[in-house]
């Protein structure tokens, strides 16, 4: 079905302001509402409440203005739209209270049905040396965390005990009829007293108190695997806090690298600064040092400068959830001796002679 432009809906222009907009859902409220309309099947009344619930939010109004109805509907669902608006400010003057106002959302969205509640999400700070952010490990960690109780696996009755909840007959809902300002409304909402379940505790636990849940501190293994980075997230599903209803949430371990003394990293890259002599850099040398992995072979040419760099395939990091890996960049620096013996200077001022180079007279005037 093809929407029609939420400001032609409530009949009003795209620079009507706030009071404007409430004024006009307000009147059409009147007009259409189930109750007071009879021959209206309810969608006329939904459809004016869902240009009221867009236009009245600043930021659904700025993207429905920027996007249109296509691009809104693709960052919007119908729950979403309605979801947060306050119906009860357009009706404070008539009731004082939220008793319309509430009851729009569940009277669109299934309010009768009880939906299950899932368990909050958890997060766990690791810290990783170096090395095994590279190759990869498995880590144990201690959580302190709640659980569903072992006593009463969660129920919050000792023994399992209940008994049928007296306002909704055990069925979780209740009959609710309420005098608003469009006559008689009748609506199925969630029993409050006993949480939708229609059953109420006859006899606490006597480890968790009827709440249900313990706390505990739980040893988790947790494989870290080759290539993560600060940054990095692993997710143990229902390791989380636990629900009533429901499933419990996930545990989210957020990771955190230690630096290397030598090796720098940029993403699956290593860099390494590699201290050579002014003679190797003159002559040339075959040069080892420790890697990551291995000890490292490199031959330095003749002549070779600083700052030059080399490119070792493959062996940098191993590519995350990938084959392959990055590569290792060695960046030569020349170490240039600051005490000299007698000797070594008179040596080296023979080498800059034969190489043409004139030593540099002391004094100003000289």
């Amino acid at each position: 079905m093809v929407k029609r432009d939420y400001y032609e809906v409530l009949g009003i222009s795209k620079n009507a302001t706030k009071d404007e907009i409430k004024k006009a859902y307000k009147q059409l409220a009147k007009k259409y509402h189930p109750d007071i309309n009879k021959e209206n099947d309810g969608e006329k009344f939904k459809e004016i409440s869902e240009a009221y619930a867009v236009l009245s939010d600043d930021n659904k109004k700025a993207q429905y203005d920027q996007y249109g109805h296509a691009g809104f509907d693709q960052r919007f669902s119908q729950e979403d739209i309605f979801r947060g608006t306050d119906f009860s400010d357009v009706f404070d003057d008539v009731f004082g209270s939220n008793e319309f106002g509430g009851s729009i959302f569940d009277m669109f969205f299934g309010g009768r049905q009880r939906q299950d509640v899932r368990g909050a999400d958890l997060r766990y700070d690791l810290e990783l040396d170096f090395e095994d952010a590279v190759f990869g490990i498995e880590k144990e960690i201690q959580v302190t965390k709640n659980e569903a109780c072992k006593r009463c696996k969660g129920s919050g009755a000792e023994d399992g005990k209940f008994e049928t909840c007296g306002e909704c007959k055990g069925n979780g809902q209740v009959r609710v009829t309420r005098k608003t300002m469009f006559g008689i409304m009748t609506q199925i909402v969630e029993c409050r007293k006993c949480n939708a379940t229609g059953k109420i505790i006859k006899e606490y636990c006597t480890k968790c108190k009827g709440k249900g849940i313990e706390q505990v501190t739980k040893v988790l293994k947790v494989k870290i695997p080759a290539g993560v980075d600060t940054g990095s997230r692993i997710r143990l599903s229902g390791e989380g806090e636990p629900a009533r209803s429901g499933h419990a949430g996930d545990l989210y371990i957020y990771l955190f690298v230690k630096e290397h003394s030598q090796f720098k990293r940029e993403g699956d890259n290593l860099f390494y600064d590699l201290i050579i002599s002014y003679p190797q850099a003159v002559f040339g040398d075959d040069v080892e040092f420790e890697g990551l992995r291995k000890n490292i072979k490199l031959n330095i040419p003749a002549g070779a400068q600083a700052g030059t760099v080399f490119r070792l395939k493959n062996e940098g990091v191993k590519k995350l959830q990938k084959s392959g890996a990055g590569d290792l960049y060695v960046k030569m620096n020349i170490d240039v001796p600051t005490k000299l013996t007698k000797d070594q200077k008179k040596k080296l001022e023979e080498f800059g002679d034969l190489l043409g180079e004139k030593k540099k007279k002391k004094g100003f005037f000289k």
